[in-house]
């Protein structure tokens, strides 16, 4: 067994899965299919703390306010890094604040492959103090938030269909997903490379908005351009047909 960090290599596939919102049966409902199970019963999400959501979207997942923006993201990735710990409703605050002792242990190390086994099948997922503030009193936020982490979580189902995975999600202050680690029996990438990867959709995102702002701004100049030089040649032609008319 070994630990999938997250990568974005699939970025049309987490678009879709954004879309969708569906993950496939055996792994609970999506929240869009919740939502319209309430609807039916005249019932609402609305007002539903992100606590509540989780766990409803997710039976039996696990819910932890903390701050983790502080932990290092070489750390988070490291085979001994104590992840699991968070797989309870009451994450020891160590975790936070958690050193090696030593080089780090292969993969395929014992007490590597039982910390896996032991998070396989579950989920859990950190929210820092912040966060938890501002989703209070913003029932909106909660449902983006719920919705970057479902598409996530469909995302990775795409990539590895092995429905045997463990996920542990850890959000910053604004909802996004800071840090993340995904066991599963067949695949293996950094937590590192998913975030970087993200940012490279974004900017890539960002660069392609912009030099299409740039080309149309292009075509208006070019076309207010055409016209100008149109009704100026009209304007010539017009006043050398009146002075031909003149001089006759």
């Amino acid at each position: 067994m070994s630990i999938l960090g997250v990568n974005g290599t699939l970025a049309d596939a987490y678009q879709y899965a954004n879309r969708t919102q569906k993950i496939g049966t055996g792994r609970g409902v999506s929240f869009a299919e919740l939502a319209a199970t309430k609807a039916s019963r005249q019932e609402s999400v609305e007002g539903m703390s992100f606590k509540d959501m989780w766990q409803t979207r997710f039976p039996g997942a696990y819910y932890n306010v903390m701050d983790t923006s502080k932990i290092d993201g070489s750390l988070w990735g490291r085979n001994d890094y104590p992840w699991d710990k968070y797989f309870s409703n009451n994450a020891d605050d160590f975790v936070l604040d958690w050193k090696p002792s030593g080089a780090e242990p292969a993969m395929l190390d014992s007490k590597v492959q039982a910390k896996i086994n032991s998070t396989i099948g579950k989920k859990a997922i950190v929210v820092p103090p912040e966060l938890e503030e501002k989703m209070k009193n913003d029932p909106e936020l909660v449902k983006s938030v719920m919705a970057k982490v479902e598409g996530f979580i469909a995302e990775q189902d795409i990539m590895n269909p092995n429905p045997r995975k463990g996920y542990l999600i850890a959000l910053d202050e604004n909802g996004d997903i800071a840090h993340a680690c995904v066991t599963s029996e067949k695949m293996s990438v950094s937590s590192a490379e998913f975030i970087e990867a993200r940012k490279a959709r974004e900017e890539k995102h960002a660069e392609y908005e912009r030099l299409a702002e740039e080309a149309a701004l292009k075509r208006k100049l070019l076309a207010q351009e055409t016209d100008r030089r149109y009704y100026q040649s009209k304007a010539v032609s017009i006043a050398a047909y009146e002075v031909a008319g003149i001089l006759k």
